[in-house]
């Protein structure tokens, strides 16, 4: 379900809900326009669905985090931690207040930087699952790349990119699984 109302920065946003877990049912905030794409609840269900054995006391990174929809619900669904990583001010004051929201403060870690820089400057940091959902204008390839050195032995990381693009090469990981749901596509790579 996504209705709109208004938060606290003043500006429209689009409310969306946490599919499951202990923050299922509840709603967050996303801004209203072009500046995330939050993943529909149709292929976030799917997605959770696919990783949901995975997730229980896992270190989970949130990279272009936006609203941080992926991490919150890796939280609900019983993560230790999730590290968000997002550039925009605005939307990480809107993450932050989702966080806020569902009382995940003790549980998260927000950094406002790109998510290049924040790499480079945390190679001893490892996550056993990441989520690279960059913007569909600008997929940062090279980008997500980096963030394999970040994965864990088995770790897993799953990308998200527009529906009708090629499947992008990730060096380092295998691709174990691959979705497509219309305009938005899926890759779950796992490293060996």
């Amino acid at each position: 379900m996504v209705s709109s109302s208004n938060n606290v920065t003043g500006k429209k946003t689009l409310k969306l809900n946490i599919i499951s877990g202990k923050f299922g049912g509840r709603s967050i905030n996303a801004p209203d326009g072009k500046l995330t794409h939050p993943m529909s609840s149709r292929v976030r269900g799917s997605l959770f669905n696919i990783i949901n054995d995975e997730l229980l006391r896992s270190n989970v990174l949130d990279a272009f985090a936006g609203t941080g929809s992926l991490g919150l619900e890796s939280l609900s669904r019983g993560a230790n931690h999730a590290t968000f990583i997002e550039r925009d001010r605005l939307a990480k004051k809107i993450l932050v207040e989702n966080i806020t929201t569902l009382g995940a403060g003790d549980f998260s870690t927000v950094f406002q930087i790109g998510a290049k820089t924040w790499i480079d400057k945390n190679q001893d940091k490892s996550f056993d699952i990441i989520f690279a959902d960059p913007p569909y204008n600008d997929l940062q390839l090279s980008t997500v790349s980096y963030l394999v050195s970040l994965l864990k032995t088995n770790g897993l990381m799953v990308l998200s990119y527009p529906g009708r693009s090629e499947l992008p090469t990730v060096q380092g990981v295998v691709v174990v699984d691959n979705r497509s749901y219309g305009t938005a596509a899926l890759t779950f790579y796992r490293k060996k």
